[in-house]
């Protein structure tokens, strides 16, 4: 198994900032692609960034220019720098990540993909 942990959420006004970061943990053997996504009340989840392991980025055209996706492989772990938030950014994020995990006494490396338990951002006007 592989778990995502999520800190850093929580309220601030708008035009502030917060960080978020996710690390994760488990039997990993390496991590391609980790993301961060966000649920508002009554809507779908929805991308805001992710990054591959070759540092490769994207962003919801909500966020770009505003928020930076950066990762540490060394740690396993993901951050989002957001700035400039606006009321519209409050939802809980969560964090993704998929890659190979070893299994079994061979440690058979084998895909996974798991989700963060989620952190709310609340901005308030």
């Amino acid at each position: 198994q592989v778990q995502l942990v999520e800190s850093g959420g929580g309220l601030v006004q708008a035009g502030g900032s917060l960080r978020l970061s996710c690390a994760a943990s488990g039997s990993i053997s390496s991590i391609n692609f980790m993301g961060w996504y966000r649920q508002a009340p009554g809507k779908q989840r929805e991308l805001v960034a992710t990054i591959t392991s070759g540092g490769t980025t994207n962003y919801a055209d909500s966020v770009k220019g505003r928020f930076t996706v950066s990762s540490d492989n060394a740690k396993n772990t993901v951050y989002l720098q957001m700035n400039s938030l606006n009321a519209e950014d409050t939802a809980v994020y969560f964090c993704y990540a998929a890659g190979l995990r070893r299994v079994g006494p061979a440690n058979r490396p084998t895909d996974f993909r798991s989700w963060g338990q989620g952190t709310q951002v609340t901005v308030s006007s």
